[in-house]
């Protein structure tokens, strides 16, 4: 699924074929979820291949490294030159992207002083589809932001993401909603969750929740379009008071909720916020749109 006899990656230095790569069988990635990575996606524009806000998501890539106190010997423009080469040697402009940095051999919880940085690309349509979703409301919470850094890709905050998917999937629904400590509305598995009601939008304000990319784009439109949108917290009783709500992220892009637990959003997703931002969005990552945001890819 995710590589073909001729596909290439990026790994420790040299393009290769994933099934030439190695990794370490002790690796503090392996064994304790010390990693750092990526999520990002390269369009097939009228300029040919272009990321999306490729310099945004190696600085988090970076900033990650950073408080985890992995190595990372790459400045955020190298990175973006090497993901160019990469999609070029596999023929791919529409694509996603996974860049991850792994740790080296230490089975002490001091973090290793050695990193091996790997990219991969394939081809891969939106994450959650393009129906409207049918969620749950998880049992487990988003992790209490004075245990980690949230506002990193930490590869070992992603078991929580696991618990909540497999629950909510066992469960019958697409996908799962997830609160905060407090009780407020988090995010979602692997995505940010914005909510309509009277016209305006609201999304949960920063400190709790993996702050992303696309979550900030769609905040940028709504200001560039004259949306009103507010970050803010938020609880599960209001969510289920809302007129309409969707998710964003670089792999699920944008996409509508049909429901949450026994609670059906009333506005058609056709007549929703959420719709337009959803073909502004579209418009935005392949340069269609007239904006200042462009300049940022």
């Amino acid at each position: 699924m995710y590589y073909t006899n001729d596909s290439i990656i990026y790994h420790n230095g040299a393009f290769l074929h994933p099934e030439t790569a190695s990794a370490n069988l002790y690796s503090q990635t392996l064994h304790y979820g010390n990693g750092v990575f990526e999520g990002i996606r390269s369009y097939k524009t009228k300029f040919g291949a272009k990321i999306f806000k490729a310099a945004g998501h190696y600085e988090r890539l970076k900033y990650g490294a950073q408080v985890m106190g992995i190595p990372c010997n790459y400045t955020v423009e190298e990175l973006v030159n090497i993901t160019y080469q990469l999609l070029e040697k596999n023929n791919l402009e529409d694509a996603y992207i996974r860049p991850i940095l792994t740790t080296g051999a230490n089975m002490s919880l001091l973090t290793s002083d050695e990193s091996i940085l790997t990219i991969q690309c394939w081809e891969w349509g939106k994450y959650m589809g393009d129906k409207l979703l049918r969620v749950k409301t998880s049992r487990f919470e988003r992790p209490n932001p004075k245990s980690c850094f949230v506002e990193a890709k930490i590869t070992g905050h992603y078991t929580n993401s696991i618990l909540s998917t497999n629950e909510a999937k066992s469960a019958g629904y697409d996908e799962a909603l997830l609160l905060d400590m407090n009780g407020n509305v988090a995010e979602c598995s692997g995505a940010n969750v914005f909510m309509e009601k009277d016209g305006k939008l609201y999304t949960p304000k920063r400190g709790h929740i993996m702050p992303g990319i696309t979550r900030t784009t769609i905040i940028e439109i709504c200001k560039e379009e004259g949306f009103s949108v507010e970050e803010k917290d938020f609880t599960l009783a209001e969510l289920k008071q809302a007129d309409s709500a969707f998710f964003t992220g670089t792999a699920a892009e944008v996409v509508g909720l049909q429901s949450l637990d026994d609670y059906k959003f009333p506005l058609s997703w056709e007549a929703s916020l959420g719709y337009k931002l959803m073909q502004l969005y579209k418009q935005e990552v392949l340069c269609e749109r007239n904006s200042k945001l462009s300049e940022a890819i």
